[in-house]
């Protein structure tokens, strides 16, 4: 495939892929990439677009924030174009409501399939609905102006961007309920400390950063890190004994494979 294939750019998503690595840009830095339902479809087809050669993916905002979460619009009567208002799917049926806030998810949901090691690049404002996405990835490097909020307890609602269950497995359920009910700013050297962040660098050399962990994402082979990242995702949610099983059978397709026995 040919250098930085573009395969989307539209509602504020850019999709670029170059060999295995695809880079993923929110592109409206004038509203510091705020999010809508527009955006959210765009990311999720983004996913569906990836060529199967693809083995890490690196999703940045453009401009001074990564992103400042959801556009307020959302909550206007009047909604967005084309688009029904949140205050109009309030007034639906609950399967309705429940049809449509899943299919948003589902713009946060793919980045943790284990053919992918993704990457958020975040810098300046990751709030609420940008707060979720960066921990929709598996690893987030920050720029050390990085700023993250959960803003939705504080207006009433409730993080449902599929964030909830990643910041607990970082941060802990003391400390995840501490930062989502009082919704305050955890800064970039406390994210690293916390293990919210998996470096902070200085905000100049963030894309250096990057690069270079995708380098090294890249140097094992690709079944050996798909196979790890599958045993570590489902660790918290298995038994030991079901873990140790579970170890053992991936171990044994490994070797098979190296042995030249594989199906």
């Amino acid at each position: 495939m040919p250098e930085d294939t573009t395969l989307l750019d539209r509602d504020g998503v850019r999709l670029t892929v170059d060999d295995t690595v695809a880079n993923i840009t929110l592109t409206n830095p004038a509203k510091r990439n705020a999010q809508s339902p527009a955006l959210w479809r765009a990311l999720a087809e983004s996913g569906r677009l990836l060529p199967g050669q693809v083995r890490v993916v690196v999703l940045r905002g453009e401009g001074v924030s990564f992103s400042a979460g959801l556009d307020r619009q959302a909550f206007t009567p009047e909604g967005f174009d084309g688009e029904p208002s949140f205050l109009d799917l309030a007034r639906g049926s609950e399967a309705e409501l429940d049809a449509a806030v899943s299919a948003y998810q589902e713009a946060f949901t793919w980045w943790r399939r284990t053919d992918l090691v993704t990457v958020a690049a975040v810098q300046g404002h990751a709030i609420g609905a940008g707060f979720q996405l960066a921990l929709a990835c598996d690893l987030r490097v920050c720029a050390d102006d990085a700023q993250f909020a959960m803003r939705e307890t504080s207006l009433g609602l409730v993080p449902d961007l599929t964030g909830t269950k990643p910041l607990v497995e970082l941060v802990g359920y003391a400390r995840a309920l501490e930062i989502c009910v009082t919704g305050r700013f955890v800064h970039a050297t406390e994210a690293e400390r916390i293990g919210l962040a998996t470096v902070v660098v200085p905000a100049a050399e963030l894309d250096a950063a990057v690069k270079d962990l995708v380098a090294a994402l890249l140097a094992a082979p690709r079944d050996a890190v798909n196979e790890t990242k599958a045993l570590l995702r489902g660790a918290l949610s298995r038994t030991e004994a079901e873990q140790f099983a579970a170890e053992r059978a991936a171990q044994g397709r490994r070797l098979r494979d190296l042995a030249g026995l594989g199906e």
